[in-house]
């Protein structure tokens, strides 16, 4: 028998790719387009969890999970659509710690169709010696487009890595600038 507080996942097909979605009774533990098999994403979840997601289609699944997860895939079919430009989420924080949360924090209040380099993160969050932490908590997030570290740029506006897939932040960035404003792209050598 499966316990109603088991974290519950779903998978979801966007124009990124597939994105995991992860809830506990505290709300998203992660949200991330992945590139490889599920077995391998839930296994990454399950061992910082300490629990197995179940799919939210197993018996046991509460209403507010539910809930919870259709909320998540509507306002990601929003995003996507180019009618959403915040997400409303309750988000679990549960895997992110110290600084790392400070840095997610200070990204979330990066606007739609702006980014801002990682110095400009470190301050807003409260460590401005802290540019390389930006880094490593953006790309150690397990909360994607939703915390929105895509925004997050080099100090010479090149985008830089997103989790080795480039291709898909400069994606995101495209998808939130108006029409006809291009993004740079990465100098030769950088």
């Amino acid at each position: 028998m499966t316990s109603p507080d088991s974290p519950r996942f779903r998978v979801h097909p966007s124009p990124v790719g597939d994105i995991l979605i992860v809830t506990t009774d505290e709300g998203i533990v992660t949200l991330h387009p992945f590139d490889g098999p599920l077995g391998a994403e839930l296994e990454w979840v399950s061992l910082a969890l300490r629990a197995v997601p179940l799919p939210d289609d197993d018996e046991g699944t509460d209403a507010a999970t539910s809930a919870l997860l259709d909320a998540a895939i509507t306002q990601l079919d929003e995003y996507f659509d180019g009618d959403r430009r915040s997400f409303d989420l309750e988000l679990d924080w549960r895997l992110v710690r110290g600084f790392t949360r400070d840095a997610l924090e200070a990204v979330r209040e990066i606007p739609y169709g702006e980014t801002a380099g990682y110095g400009e993160v470190a301050i807003a969050a409260g460590s401005p010696r802290a540019a390389r932490a930006v880094g490593t908590a953006c790309a150690t997030t397990p909360f994607s487009i939703v915390v929105p570290v895509h925004r997050v740029v080099r100090a010479d506006g090149s985008l830089g890595e997103y989790g080795g897939r480039p291709d898909v932040k400069k994606y995101l960035i495209d998808l939130e600038r108006p029409a006809g404003v291009e993004v740079p792209e990465r100098p030769a050598g950088v």
